[in-house]
């Protein structure tokens, strides 16, 4: 099973919270999943605003090597963009749902804008406390 990070799981691991913290790494250790360079983006603007600048240049950093990056294609901003006109989410959230569909994957989240009832991408929710 192909799996796909949004910005909510990589910033629940970095900030240790559990049971997310845990099942991320732990999918990190096995296989890297997808995520868009545009959910990356997200992440370092985040860690920038919270932590400064350098601390967002580092997690970039250890977090490259561990993660197939998915560059959008003009396909990609157009499906993103269709995501985000029939859905109420921000619009780097709609990149992770495009990047899903893309690779026929589970996009792992917490995000209540991605967990829609009429979500055409499969997801994992994130924030349920068992661990399959």
């Amino acid at each position: 099973m192909t799996v796909v990070l949004d910005s909510w799981a990589v910033l629940r691991l970095l900030e240790g919270a559990e049971p997310v913290a845990t099942r991320v790494q732990d999918l990190l250790d096995r296989e890297p999943p997808v995520m868009s360079w545009i959910n990356l983006g997200e992440v370092s603007y985040i860690v920038s605003r919270d932590q400064g600048p350098t601390e967002a240049v580092r997690v970039v950093q250890d977090l490259r090597p561990l993660l197939r990056l998915d560059l959008p294609t003009e396909q990609r901003v157009l499906d993103a963009a269709r995501i985000k006109a029939t859905h109420p989410m921000a619009y780097a959230d709609a990149f992770a749902a495009a990047t899903a569909l893309a690779h026929d994957a589970t996009l792992w989240t917490g995000d209540p804008e991605l967990l829609a009832a009429d979500a055409t991408w499969g997801y994992e929710d994130l924030r349920r406390s068992e661990v399959d």
